[in-house]
């Protein structure tokens, strides 16, 4: 008799972990499919804003309510290998003139202040496809992406577009390691 109450407990509690379980995972399939999902920042094209190995977390939804924005920090497949993923910030959004010349961007004929994510001696350098002092004009459905370690970062400067149907999302806070935590805020944003 008393086996049986403890057996009765023990199938009781396993049940209802076993349930637990289950709902933890549909709830987080759930957050991970259709709102957030993780990415991990591998190499140093967008140091020393992200680190190699950092984890940033990226709203996948947004996409559907809103284009990115000059300043945002986009995850996407890149287009010289659509099986990897990158991780840049936008620099053109559609109807935007881009241009590079000494060492500065230009959109639609201002020079763009980086200070608040460069420091003020890092130089931007023209691409096979942004050329020097060649303004280019985003097309619709289209983005340009730096990465904010400009002389180490493969990017819009070399192979060009961002179409956006390839970007996975807006990657708004970093969350690994601990120490590097944050809200990753846009500098253009009020």
């Amino acid at each position: 008799m008393l086996c049986m109450g403890i057996l009765r407990k023990i199938y009781s509690f396993l049940l209802d972990a076993v349930q637990t379980f289950l709902l933890a995972a549909a709830f987080f399939l759930v957050i991970y499919v259709f709102l957030f999902r993780p990415f991990q920042v591998n190499g140093d094209s967008m140091f020393p804003n992200f680190k190699d190995q950092e984890y940033v977390l990226t709203n996948i939804i947004q996409l559907r309510f809103q284009e990115p924005k000059l300043g945002d920090v986009i995850v996407f497949k890149a287009p010289p290998d659509p099986e990897k993923d990158y991780i840049k910030r936008v620099i053109g959004v559609p109807g935007d003139r881009v241009m590079v010349r000494d060492g500065n961007v230009y959109v639609n004929g201002k020079m763009l202040d980086e200070s608040s994510y460069l420091k003020p001696t890092v130089r931007t350098y023209a691409g096979s496809f942004l050329k020097e002092g060649e303004e280019v004009t985003v097309p619709q459905g289209s983005f340009l992406a730096f990465g904010d370690n400009r002389p180490y970062s493969s990017d819009s400067r070399e192979w060009g577009w961002v179409p956006k149907d390839l970007i996975i999302g807006h990657s708004f806070f970093a969350y690994w390691p601990p120490p590097l935590a944050g809200l990753i805020k846009n500098p253009y944003s009020n």
